[in-house]
């Protein structure tokens, strides 16, 4: 990576980044003043190959200011090392936008990825896997990171429509959503085939999962 200041200033690209910016935070954007808690921000990406994509800025405040980085260097390294925990690796793009004032931004363009789900490797070998829903990167549950993973590789989905089903049908017909700890009470089963009752219903599109920071939502797909 070269040196910061041999990237001279694009004044077109300047303008870009700021109409970029102007859309503000979202499903496919995100800002970070500095890469302070780097594998806080690799979590982002990871959100972003694991859903649909999306870019992070590093130089850019909360409220869209372009604050900029003095050493971009200093946050390029520590970024590579938190990157390098994250599982499968990702895929990346790299762009070093001067903004004037010996101030740079740095941008990582992170496409959809299609080895997803990703996770970090945390303390104990302990993985976390997260999915961005609105402009926040949530955890995803063991429900969530099952149904991405088969959604990679499945084809048709069969299931049977029995008396748990139609139970749990009924309920939505009011209710409009279950949680899995609420389907485990209205149905009787244990955890394990309750989850997996909800998992083949969303991989068929009977269903679909709404991701929280308390925790998944199932509706009827419409």
């Amino acid at each position: 990576m070269k040196s910061h200041e041999s990237f001279p200033l694009n004044p077109t690209q300047v303008q870009q980044l700021k109409r970029l910016v102007s859309h503000g935070e979202g499903a496919t954007l995100e800002f970070k003043r500095k890469a302070t808690y780097p594998e806080k921000i690799a979590r982002e990406m990871i959100a972003f190959a694991n859903t649909h994509g999306g870019i992070l800025l590093i130089g850019i405040g909360d409220d869209g200011t372009l604050a900029g980085l003095k050493y971009p260097e200093d946050e390029l390294h520590v970024m590579n090392e938190a990157l390098k925990k994250v599982r499968p690796a990702l895929q990346y793009a790299i762009t070093i936008i001067p903004i004037g004032n010996a101030r740079t931004v740095i941008q990582y363009e992170v496409p959809e990825s299609k080895r997803k789900p990703h996770y970090i490797l945390g303390e104990n070998k302990s993985k976390e896997s997260f999915v961005r829903v609105d402009d926040k990167s949530i955890k995803a549950s063991r429900e969530l990171r099952e149904i991405v993973k088969r959604k990679q590789r499945m084809k048709d989905v069969r299931f049977h429509y029995g008396e748990h089903e139609k139970i749990l049908m009924q309920y939505l017909d009011q209710k409009k959503v279950i949680t899995l700890k609420e389907f485990v009470n209205l149905s009787g089963l244990n955890r394990l085939y309750a989850s997996r009752k909800l998992i083949l219903l969303v991989l068929a599109n009977v269903l679909k999962i709404i991701p929280s920071e308390k925790g998944d939502l199932y509706a009827v797909k419409g």
